[in-house]
């Protein structure tokens, strides 16, 4: 076989088993949690919306992981997850969707073109969106207004973030 139909066939080959590697379920790991943080996660993860941003919900792993993923590359919501180091109840300020307060660290919320994680930190279970940079801005404004009737229905104020 010639070299350059050689090179030909592999390259068409490689993409489709590219495309259905970039295209399979998220894994979202799932964390320790007492049983109403739990049916509280999952009642939460029930009412994810099926899109975000325009962006299908895709399928997790495990199946029955708190939080979902939408497109590729992937927005990932967990439900469940610490308060971030950082996050001070006194000084820190938060975007507010919906009446959701969702804290940014400084570092990323300054830099628009980096990877963000947005936690609804004054909520028990907290929850949190991770959105790569390539959604920025507009798709961090979506997915935290999307996400914020979840989050009230669900989940329990205990400190308002603004």
């Amino acid at each position: 076989m010639p070299a350059r139909l050689a090179a030909r066939l592999a390259a068409l080959l490689t993409v489709p088993f590219l495309a259905a590697c970039s295209a399979g379920s998220v894994e979202i790991s799932t964390p320790d949690l007492d049983d109403a943080a739990r049916a509280a996660c999952e009642a939460f993860t029930a009412d994810l919306p099926e899109s975000i941003y325009d962006e299908a919900r895709r399928e997790v792993e495990p199946a029955d992981a708190l939080g979902g993923a939408y497109g590729d590359p992937a927005i990932v919501v967990r439900c469940g997850v610490p308060v971030p180091a950082d996050f001070d109840e006194a000084v820190s300020s938060c975007e507010v969707a919906n009446d959701v307060g969702w804290y940014v660290s400084p570092a990323e919320f300054d830099d628009q073109e980096a990877d963000v994680t947005l936690t609804a930190a004054g909520y028990r279970p907290v929850v949190e969106v991770s959105v790569p940079g390539s959604y920025r801005p507009n798709g961090t404004a979506a997915a935290i207004a999307q996400l914020a009737a979840a989050v009230d229905e669900h989940l329990t104020l205990v400190e308002n973030c603004d």
